[in-house]
């Protein structure tokens, strides 16, 4: 009898599986997070430090050019002379640099196994919109109000534009970010796409500086 009871519970149908959350037919995105966020948080870092670096030398000596100062256009030095360089009253690369340690810290954590729950990651979504809007704002600070490029901060730029991306994606993916029916193939579609999302987001800057500046380049030639 036990034998029986055995074999009819091994030929019992297993509990259906629960439903995926959109996009969850494109596994890659989890697995590059973690990569994204300690690769991309790392390169944030070091060029944030670099511009303190450059800023705390500044200060030092008031006749010191930059490194990153090359001509007119590319000049860390005009942008850390202006307000924009200090917007929450001390030097932008000093949030710089806390923020990516955090990021950097999050990414390696994941790929050590670490696993955070849903609050952490609704934590992390609040600092990278903080960290995108920032960002676009100082895009728009150094092309239109500045008129001048500073490499290390064109550096951060390039970084936050994936970090946020594959942040934002994967939440909706995973259901961390709930969405109502109506948005959800909408998300599947950005998500099935997501290196086209980061390639189209670095054209259009790379659109903007290059109207921006259009005739200085176009002297240059």
């Amino acid at each position: 009898m036990s034998a029986q009871k055995a074999a009819a519970g091994s030929a019992a149908p297993s509990p259906a599986p629960s439903p995926e959350p959109p996009g969850a037919e494109v596994p890659i995105m989890g697995r590059a997070l973690p990569w994204i966020l300690a690769v991309g948080g790392g390169i944030g870092l070091l060029a944030a430090f670099a511009l303190a670096v450059e800023k705390v030398n500044s200060l030092a000596n008031p006749d010191y050019v930059p490194t990153c100062s090359v001509n007119p256009v590319i000049s860390c030095g005009t942008v850390m002379d202006t307000p924009t360089a200090e917007v929450f009253g001390f030097p932008n690369p000093l949030l710089g640099i806390a923020c990516f340690a955090i990021v950097t810290a999050i990414g390696m954590a994941m790929l050590s196994g670490a696993s955070f729950r849903p609050w952490f990651w609704w934590g992390l979504q609040g600092g990278v919109i903080f960290g995108i809007g920032f960002v676009h704002f100082l895009i728009f600070q150094s092309l239109y109000k500045i008129s001048a490029l500073c490499p290390y901060c064109m550096v951060v730029w390039a970084v936050m534009i994936p970090i946020f991306s594959y942040v934002t994606l994967d939440n909706v993916r995973t259901g961390r970010i709930p969405l109502p029916a109506g948005a959800r193939s909408a998300a599947g579609v950005l998500i099935r796409n997501h290196t086209v999302v980061v390639t189209v987001w670095y054209l259009l800057i790379i659109a903007a500086i290059a109207q921006a500046f259009w005739s200085f380049w176009t002297g240059q030639i």
